[in-house]
């Protein structure tokens, strides 16, 4: 079909919503609008779908949550798990509830067991469900950190991991398979609760999931000791972290946990931020008052499905600064296993595991504690690939903690996603104990600084959006391909990673394998001798944008910042961004 045939057959179904109908009619005479949302399709990949909301069959509604698991449904069917069911989750974005309820009716009406959350929970949350309850699937419905005009629909696995490439792509070729409107079966909600195929759930899953959390504290003392003295300023920025990261910190004995009130409510709509996006400095600006007015330690902010998470720490002349994701991630990875060794609950072969464009500062930290660093691609459901791969090994290797550097952190195995809940009682924990010593986590930083060196790390993003932005951002990647540089801002270019082919270039022309799965991303190492560095660029999979991942070490923090900063400017010349 063309852009105007889907649209056509749009209008000309008696199932089309009543409120999209309206919005359709209204643009009937705008060929850039109805291209806009007709010339594509959603497409169905690991990471589900995602999208603005609003009418057509590239954008995020009813009909296309319908389909999508109506094609989900098929794949469940074929492999014979409708009595093992599917649970669902969703967070605090427009339409959230809507839509995890559509998906419920399609499931119940292919005679599939359903528990749905009775309300809005975390992210990881789901991932515990469908392990806890030995369900064959989940569905989460979010955005993630996206603007307010997203939602999104993410498929989860029985292992509680994202839906891996094969069956993703099973379940994309059932969706295409299925006319939006005529393929698609639904059952009344009271009838699926009569027939006993769909259960609501809630504290039954709650609790477990807490306790499961609160496993993986290290030392459970530190935080009554620090607690009269010791206050946080958590922000949920409007999501679903609100209860039960206060739940956690409330168990771990947490007196002074200060909340922001304009940001605690559920909204979809983020009043108060631009993107309700953790990596932002700006969505903690409330927060920032609040804990200069209490003489807080700690400023905790979690994303709207509460699986990422970012912090704001007090410095030495009590000025409150943000914490990237990977000064965090350093920061835990060191906490966790100093203190498991010095407990000794360091498990046998440990492993911590790190993406491609993770701070090479984890390196140091892994050869001090005798830990086993291993390196995957881009995204945490690669992360949890590697746990349930140790678990099917025999546990020869065993997980102790993980993180990417946009703010995604997982200690245990009892989820297979990362999970701003228990990152937020370990970075609390973390503090406690740094707080006992006199110190700071901006302290405690600068203390890894010198114990391991500098390690400076940038990320820049470039959004292209329309019909054409899918091009130009190919062309961008491909012209660093196809013309690589020797060098970026005076540093040797030594080597050239390209992940679409899993072919790894030096520079004295040998040649190796990144041994990974084949991914469209490029990355190249720097430098030589005492100075290195290096730099990836791949496109997103969720946003209309190219990210620049960055990174520079060197003995001197200002020239290594400065040196990063060329070296920013470099690769994008090199790519031919204006």
């Amino acid at each position: 079909m063309t852009y105007r045939e889907r649209y056509d057959h749009w209008l000309s179904s008696e199932k089309l919503d009543k409120a999209l109908r309206r919005e359709l009619l209204l643009i009937e005479d705008d060929d850039a609008a109805i291209r806009a949302r007709f010339e594509k399709t959603l497409a169905f990949g690991t990471a589900g779908l995602r999208d603005k909301i609003g009418a057509g069959c590239g954008r995020m509604n009813v009909h296309t949550v319908r389909q999508a698991t109506q094609g989900l449904a098929k794949w469940i069917i074929d492999a014979g798990g409708q009595d093992k069911g599917v649970a669902i989750a969703y967070d605090s974005r427009n339409f959230s509830p809507e839509f995890a309820l559509e998906s419920a009716r399609v499931l119940c009406a292919n005679g599939i067991k359903t528990y749905l959350f009775d309300e809005l929970r975390p992210t990881p949350e789901l991932s515990f469900a469908v392990r806890h309850l030995g369900c064959i699937s989940g569905i989460v419905i979010t955005a993630s950190h996206n603007s307010k005009e997203y939602n999104g629909y993410k498929v989860y696995g029985a292992d509680g991991g994202q839906l891996p490439p094969d069956d993703a792509n099973v379940v994309a070729e059932a969706i295409k398979s299925i006319d939006i409107f005529e393929g698609v079966k639904l059952m009344d909600p009271d009838e699926a609760v009569r027939k006993g195929l769909l259960t609501y759930i809630g504290e039954d899953i709650d609790a477990p999931y807490i306790e499961k959390v609160y496993e993986q504290a290290i030392d459970r003392e530190v935080i009554p000791r620090v607690a009269d003295d010791f206050s946080i300023v958590y922000t949920p920025l409007h999501g679903s972290g609100n209860k039960l990261v206060r739940r956690i910190l409330d168990k771990c004995g947490m007196k002074n946990v200060i909340v922001v009130k304009e940001q605690e409510q559920p909204d979809g709509d983020f009043p108060t931020v631009e993107t309700p996006n953790p990596e932002n400095r700006e969505v903690f600006s409330i927060g920032v008052g609040l804990a200069k007015a209490h003489n807080s330690d700690l400023i905790i902010g979690t994303d709207p499905d509460s699986d990422r998470v970012g912090i704001v720490v007090r410095d030495n002349e009590g000025n409150y600064v943000t914490l990237t994701g990977n000064q965090t991630g350093v920061l835990l990875s060191e906490y966790i296993l100093s203190m498991r060794r010095e407990k000794g609950l360091m498990p046998e072969n440990p492993v911590l595991i790190k993406t491609v464009v993770t701070t090479e500062m984890l390196r140091p930290v892994a050869r001090e504690y005798g830990v086993e660093l291993m390196e995957v691609l881009t995204g945490f459901k690669f992360i949890g690939e590697k746990i349930k791969e140790f678990e099917e090994d025999g546990n020869k290797k065993n997980y102790v903690f993980g993180f990417e550097e946009s703010y995604g952190y997982l200690s245990g195995t009892y989820v297979r996603d990362k999970d701003a809940v228990v990152a937020s009682m370990l970075i609390t924990e973390m503090a406690a104990h740094y707080k006992e010593k006199g110190m700071t986590l901006y302290d405690a930083m600068e203390a890894l600084y010198k114990k391991y060196g500098t390690f400076c790390e940038g990320v820049r993003n470039f959004y292209f959006t329309g019909l054409d932005g899918g091009a130009k951002i190919t062309a961008i990647i491909e012209r660093l391909r196809t013309k690589t540089p020797d060098s970026l801002a005076g540093v040797r270019v030594k080597a050239v990673r390209d992940y679409s082919t899993g072919v790894i270039k030096y520079a004295d022309g040998a040649e190796g394998r990144t041994n990974q799965p084949l991914n469209n991303m490029i990355y190249f190492e720097l430098g030589g001798g005492d100075n290195s560095g290096w730099v990836a660029v791949r496109p997103s999979g969720t946003e209309p944008k190219i990210k620049f991942y960055f990174g520079y070490s060197e003995a001197d923090r200002a020239r290594a910042k400065a040196k990063l900063d060329e070296i920013m400017t470099a690769v994008v010349d090199a790519a031919g961004i204006e």
